[in-house]
């Protein structure tokens, strides 16, 4: 069975969204990364970066979500479209969702939330670059019902698991600023899929809050 190392974050939560629609079974393993277990040996042998998620798979052992998304959608033809096109789009918004919409909101979290000192430079450039990846996303989807064109993809399972977290960085208005982009949201949100995948959490008692063990843990270069 497959096996998915799993903390209810947004890069796990998009694993689970996917494995969930594609009706897998699995077992999963809580990493609580507030707690430090993403290092422990054990894990490292697994995803040397010491990130979640994680799954192993048979033999086969893969890290990074988006690696992931893409592994498990090639492998069971689903969620990863079969016309050219919108295969290429599903591709570009995957990683558009990667090495942008990503970073940008985890670094807007860390520096709006738990940094040590309050440096408004770093909020800003962070805050503002979210801001601009989620315009992009609003401006594509006036023409599109979803990020790869016609067709629910991983694409909108990477996007759904950030957007989760928008009302963390914006407050209480979330994603009222993008309509589009919040529709998109609130419509992944209702499917059965993404229910069961916000349950996940429910089966294990993990550490909440920051305390200055977990500052110790989630960001040891400052210590």
């Amino acid at each position: 069975m497959l096996r998915f190392y799993f903390h209810h974050t947004p890069n796990p939560m998009k694993v689970g969204l996917l494995l969930e629609e594609l009706g897998l079974e699995y077992e999963t393993i809580a990493i609580d990364i507030l707690k430090g277990d993403q290092h422990d040996p054990a894990f490292r042998a697994l995803n040397p970066n010491g990130k979640v998620p994680v799954i192993v798979d048979g033999a086969v052992t893969v890290f990074d979500s988006n690696a992931i998304l893409l592994y498990l959608a090639e492998k069971h033809g689903h969620f990863l479209p079969a016309d050219e096109k919108e295969r290429g789009a599903a591709l570009s918004w995957l990683f558009f969702v990667a090495t942008g919409l990503s970073p940008f909101s985890g670094q807007a979290v860390h520096f709006l939330r738990h940094a040590p000192e309050t440096l408004p430079y770093a909020q800003n450039r962070y805050l503002k670059e979210t801001q601009r990846h989620y315009q992009v996303i609003e401006d594509h989807l006036s023409t599109n019902p979803y990020l790869a064109g016609s067709e629910y993809s991983i694409a909108d399972m990477a996007f759904w698991g950030w957007a989760n977290m928008a009302p963390i960085i914006f407050g209480e208005e979330g994603l009222a600023a993008y309509p589009r982009a919040a529709k998109l949201h609130a419509e992944i949100s209702a499917r059965p899929a993404a229910e069961r995948a916000n349950l996940i959490q429910n089966r294990f008692q993990m550490k909440t809050g920051f305390d200055a063990e977990t500052h110790r843990v989630m960001f040891p270069q400052n210590h």
